[in-house]
């Protein structure tokens, strides 16, 4: 099974406003949450023919968390259901909550196994002295913001998974991935350059719209399906 990761970028303090509001949201803001409702029901109903396709039996109520049901927990400050992935549930609905925050998402890469595979790579630029915080590990599956007041678990599988990394660490990812690109084993050199590429472009957006009045976004957020 192969898995996508996506990437948008969004103001972070957007997407916090949601978490434990209880509804409690601006005019504006409450149009966002009815398209963050739709996208998830929709999510919900396609994972539900797919279970139906593949001749699953359908999980009583209690065995299982929906994704709708996941933001409601989540817009009410908790996520603590003992349903069976309930972690995915929870992940899928904050992805959702990004999407409907942040820029048209965009495309890095599909893997078969990419938590190995950018494991591989952080050994390699490890070893070539790229920081920690700035290896791709560290922001591809950082999970969701720190500052969310409420623990979010993991997906059962892994996936939906969430990483995240702030605008102004862009730019020394990318210079520091141009400094030792061309010493990694040539299985990595194009995914790296791939990156190298996203992080510059986004960091030269970042900084061509310091001078605007309705540019706040300061989170590049990675979706991992």
């Amino acid at each position: 099974m192969s898995h996508n990761i996506s990437f948008s970028t969004a103001d972070k303090a957007d997407v916090l406003a949601f978490l434990g509001s209880r509804g409690e949201l601006s005019e504006n803001r409450q149009r966002v949450l009815g398209t963050i409702r739709e996208q998830a029901e929709a999510h919900q109903r396609d994972l539900d023919r797919q279970r139906a396709a593949s001749g699953q039996p359908a999980r009583g109520e209690h065995e299982r968390l929906t994704i709708p049901d996941a933001l409601d927990h989540l817009l009410d400050g908790h996520a603590d259901s003992e349903a069976e992935a309930a972690g995915n549930a929870y992940n899928a609905a904050l992805q959702h909550v990004i999407a409907c925050n942040g820029s048209d998402p965009d495309h890095l890469g599909t893997y078969s196994a990419p938590s190995r595979f950018f494991g591989l790579v952080d050994d390699a630029m490890r070893g070539l002295g790229v920081p920690a915080d700035l290896l791709p590990g560290s922001y591809l599956y950082a999970g969701p913001p720190t500052e969310i007041p409420f623990s979010i678990p993991s997906s059962v599988d892994g996936y939906p998974a969430i990483g995240h990394l702030p605008l102004a660490k862009a730019k020394a990812a990318a210079d520091a991935y141009r400094a030792v690109v061309d010493r990694l084993d040539h299985d990595f050199r194009y995914d790296v350059q791939v990156l190298i590429e996203t992080l510059e472009y986004e960091h030269k957006e970042w900084v061509d719209s310091q001078d605007s009045d309705w540019y706040s976004q300061d989170t590049i957020f990675f979706s991992l399906t």
